[in-house]
């Protein structure tokens, strides 16, 4: 019976997973590849040029130049459809074993454990500090339940989850407390499976440089078919106006035919000349070993066409937490014994230890090492590690970091009592019995309120002295600076109290301050160098995230993002623009701060069609996911990302590092110029063999191709962007110059070579065509060197 109840919700509500695409076969991988215009050209000569060779030349000595074109077509195809298959079905098994999910859940009055895929609405989840929330549902019961919301929504403030706030969000995480939740919605009905179900939009567009490719296959198709029918009226006129004037225009032998038959296929090979062959298998090449190297610089490119995308890109648009930053709360500034000090520097807590009063630093671990909701825990190879909120695990790694000893603490002093921080009180409170008898109170929490109830505060000297007035003052100072820097800050104090003063309620003044700090989800080592690299190379960096726009601007400011007459602005104000206005307001928009995930898909959307612009976009977290897939290419974090971030990626950046995106955009602009450089030899190649064809002879080129590392010289140039042109004036200044000399020297051995050569016999023709081949060959060799 029970069975059957779970059966029948599961039919009603459906089950924990997200509809997924079938998976993809290698064959349409293989149609996919064939779909590049030179292919579809180059099979339609193959064709052509199998048909007419065997019908002239007879097997096998006619299929030689169809048979080799097919056989480039099929290695091109193979190489691409197989390492995108590869990597399909890598991303696939990998994405299964990380569903395998054991949660504990309340079903049938029994506590048990169940996977995760198996959840059903109505079930009661258990949750736990590290837990993911596995569904959707709402708070039953609990103790100080915060949730991390950053990977589904952007915001780095953790989230309180109580009875006025009962909602709990699939994918997010459990930094504190723990309780029950009811399950409500699972698999595509949550707010998780919403934003899969946007992934289902945009991303199958060409990439710009497959766009260029298949518009300069095109020109050169249009021009070697109107060569062929150039050749051919040419090499028949004869024929027919002979047979025009002998009034046998209707009278056709076999030898008529079979020579007709042999201008078509002069006008054949004169098309096959025209299309550059070797040009699908260059780019395959060129983007195949960008992404092994790539791989070595700490970027896993998921599709080939990704390697030269970054490339083309005129406009970043990054996500901040996770990205731009660590997403791990760090101490950067304290205020102790009224000297303010900047402690992002590991070396520098360390030395502040010993320059400051040794009262004052014990009385400073005292106070974070007992006062708080986190902990300090060593696992079995003795490594120690912090669990609890971001706030309290980057107090007690200042702690550390001043050589606290969490485990000696705790031990050597007995908590009393504890008052947990609330959103009404905004304060911490703990009561210590210390080994030395006697009792003390610790309080943290805002600034505003532990300050005011102090009236004493360590000095320089480490003496205990009256708060003054302009004491106060100089604090109050400090604190609206720290604040001015988007920084969290926190005020510490204490109290001695009296032996029966621990069973009444904790008294709220008569404190002796000890220090302010300062909190913030510091910038990644880097960032700003990164930043200037794409400023200088003509790339546009965008910061979008769901943080407050102070937050926002001051993060910007010191990525470099937010310059002097950059505008930041907040998502409401975005969303009420009109398509007028967002024209003028977004190349001037450096900063998107309280936006939805909604809203950074529309300005990717916007960039990417209104301004034509080729974007890339950056992020870690699940809200980042169907913006990631709209973007021409899309850039996810391989450590700090969710599976969902990753799926919608274009590439993952493994080291979690801005820094890397600028390699990546390196890469991408040494493919595109390896390519343009083939294209540049090639192109000269197959215009002389097209005109010494035309002419009269019929012979064909060699392949070369560059597969040159990229230098930082290449990110000292404006992007080329989707409009930029691929073949450019100076490119076809050298084809054509060259062309024309080489078909000058090849023309002067054809109309000259038997008398400058003395040939003679029957043997002259063939000897004079191997000369002219060779030669064609060297000018090739000295063109490249």
């Amino acid at each position: 019976m029970r069975e059957d109840l779970l059966v029948q919700r599961e039919q009603i509500y459906g089950v924990n997973k997200f509809a997924e695409s079938e998976p993809r076969s290698f064959w349409e991988f293989v149609w996919d590849a064939l779909q590049d215009t030179t292919l579809i050209i180059l099979a339609a000569c193959a064709f052509v040029s199998l048909t007419v060779g065997i019908a002239t030349e007879g097997w096998p000595n006619g299929s030689h130049d169809g048979i080799g074109i097919f056989a480039s077509i099929i290695l091109v195809v193979s190489v691409t459809a197989t390492s995108d298959y590869q990597q399909s079905l890598q991303f696939r098994d990998l994405d299964k074993e990380k569903r395998k999910i054991l949660v504990q859940v309340t079903r049938d009055g029994f506590r048990q454990r169940i996977l995760i895929d198996d959840l059903l609405p109505g079930d009661v989840v258990h949750l736990a500090v590290g837990d993911q929330v596995p569904a959707d549902g709402v708070f039953v019961s609990g103790f100080s339940l915060l949730l991390d919301e950053s990977s589904l929504t952007g915001e780095s403030e953790p989230v309180d989850v109580n009875e006025d706030k009962p909602f709990l969000s699939s994918g997010t995480k459990v930094l504190d407390g723990s309780g029950q939740m009811l399950v409500t919605s699972v698999g595509m009905r949550t707010q998780w499976g919403k934003l899969m179900a946007a992934l289902t939009e945009g991303g199958n567009d060409e990439t710009p440089l497959q766009v260029k490719l298949s518009g300069v296959a095109n020109i050169i198709g249009k021009i070697g078919l109107f060569f062929a029918v150039l050749t051919f009226v040419v090499l028949s006129q004869e024929l027919i106006g002979q047979k025009y004037h002998d009034e046998l225009l209707l009278s056709w032998s076999g030898d008529d035919v079979l020579e007709i038959l042999n201008h078509f296929a002069v006008a054949v090979t004169i098309v096959v000349v025209a299309v550059p062959e070797g040009l699908p298998l260059a780019v395959t090449l060129s983007l195949a070993y960008a992404m092994e190297k790539m791989m070595n610089d700490k970027a896993l490119v998921r599709q080939l066409a990704a390697c030269e995308t970054m490339g083309s890109a005129t406009v970043i648009c990054s996500d901040k937490t996770g990205t731009l930053t660590s997403n791990r709360m760090t101490v950067v500034k304290a205020c102790i014994c009224g000297n303010t000090v900047e402690v992002c520097d590991p070396l520098i807590p360390s030395s502040l230890s010993s320059e400051l009063p040794e009262v004052a630093v014990e009385t400073l671990l005292e106070s974070i090492l007992t006062n708080t909701g986190g902990e300090v825990v060593v696992d079995q190879n003795g490594k120690q590690d912090i669990i609890g909120t971001p706030t309290e695990t980057a107090l007690l790694e200042f702690a550390l970091s001043l050589g606290g000893n969490y485990k000696q603490k705790r031990q050597e002093t007995k908590i009393v009592k504890v008052e947990p921080f609330n959103s009404v009180k905004k304060r911490m409170t703990v009561i210590l019995e210390l080994p030395g008898g006697g009792y003390r109170a610790h309080c943290k929490g805002a600034t505003e309120i532990v300050l005011a109830a102090c009236d004493k505060f360590i000095d320089g000297s480490g003496s205990v002295v009256p708060l003054d007035k302009k004491t106060a003052n100089m604090l109050n100072d400090i604190i609206e600076t720290f604040s001015s820097e988007a920084l969290r800050t926190l005020c510490l104090a204490y109290r001695g109290l009296e032996d029966g003063s621990t069973q009444e309620e904790i008294p709220l003044q008569g404190y002796t301050f000890i220090g302010i700090v300062g909190i913030k989800d510091p910038v990644r080592p880097g960032v700003r160098e990164s930043v200037a690299s794409c400023r200088s190379a003509g790339i546009a960096v965008k910061m979008v995230t769901g943080d407050n726009i102070n937050t926002a601007k001051a993060i910007a400011r010191e990525c470099g993002i937010l310059t002097d007459g950059g505008l930041a602005i907040e998502g409401a104000e975005f969303r009420e623009k009109t398509p007028k206005e967002l024209l003028e307001l977004i190349p001037k928009m450096q900063v998107l701060a309280r936006s939805s995930p909604l809203d950074k898909l529309a300005l990717v959307k916007h960039l990417r069609t209104t301004s034509n612009e080729v974007v890339a976009v950056t992020g870690d977290g699940t809200n980042d996911a169907p913006a990631l897939r709209e973007a021409d290419i899309g850039l996810a974090m391989g450590v700090a990302g969710t599976e969902v971030a990753k799926e919608s990626a274009d590439v993952v950046i493994l080291d979690d590092n801005f820094s890397t995106i600028v390699t990546v955009a390196k890469w991408g602009r040494s493919v595109y110029v390896n390519i343009q450089k083939f294209v540049q030899f090639q192109l000269t190649v197959n215009i002389v063999a097209l005109l010494v064809n035309f002419s009269s002879a019929c012979f064909t080129g060699a392949l070369a191709l560059a597969t040159e590392p990229p230098n930082d010289n290449l990110m000292e140039k404006a992007p080329v962007g989707r409009t930029g042109k691929f073949i450019t004036n100076i490119m076809w200044r050298n084809i054509l110059g060259q062309s024309l000399y080489q078909f000058t020297v090849l023309w002067y051995l054809q109309s000259q070579g038997r008398y400058v050569f003395g040939l003679e016999g029957s043997e002259a023709d063939t000897v004079l065509n191997t000369i002219i081949f060779n030669t064609f060959v060297f000018c090739q060799v000295c063109r490249l060197s």
